[in-house]
């Protein structure tokens, strides 16, 4: 039986009333807490001058000063003579390339193998080392590409 008369009927209004007044109070308090915040302030205005300036910091990478290495200048060679400043080409490896290393001499490291009929610049020597006669060469397309190889299978090139 459905009795909205009888006393349970009274607690639903309650309920409903109670409900109503809560959000009545707690909508009174946030527009009185938004319109306190409010009162009294204004936007801030953009300042005439930065409010704060940037200074850089200091690097933490100590400046070194190396000492100039004193390179070998060039001096004039006849034509297909091999000499600082030159450029030469791999040859006579019968394809299987040519041995760069990091000092002048059988013994030392390899560093990379120069290919046959690549073009590099002698850029040091010559320097006599296990019977052989050694050029330091760098490739023009890779300062990474240097070494110190043997004359017997370079040639030197007039216009490279």
């Amino acid at each position: 039986m459905n009795n909205t008369t009888g006393s349970g009927g009274f607690r639903n209004i309650w309920v409903i009333l109670g409900g109503i007044i809560i959000a009545v109070v707690a909508t009174g308090l946030v527009v009185a807490f938004l319109s306190y915040m409010h009162t009294g302030s204004q936007l801030p205005q953009a300042p005439d001058q930065p409010v704060f300036t940037v200074v850089p910091a200091e690097t933490l990478t100590p400046i070194i000063t190396l000492p100039v290495e004193n390179t070998p200048t060039p001096t004039p060679v006849p034509p297909g003579t091999i000499g600082i400043g030159v450029y030469v080409r791999v040859t006579g490896t019968n394809g299987n390339g040519l041995r760069l290393r990091a000092k002048p001499g059988t013994s030392n490291p390899m560093l990379f193998l120069g290919m046959e009929l690549e073009v590099f610049q002698v850029k040091d020597g010559p320097i006599q080392a296990d019977n052989f006669t050694w050029w330091y060469l760098q490739a023009p397309y890779d300062k990474n590409r240097s070494g110190w190889a043997v004359q017997d299978y370079l040639t030197a090139l007039q216009n490279p």
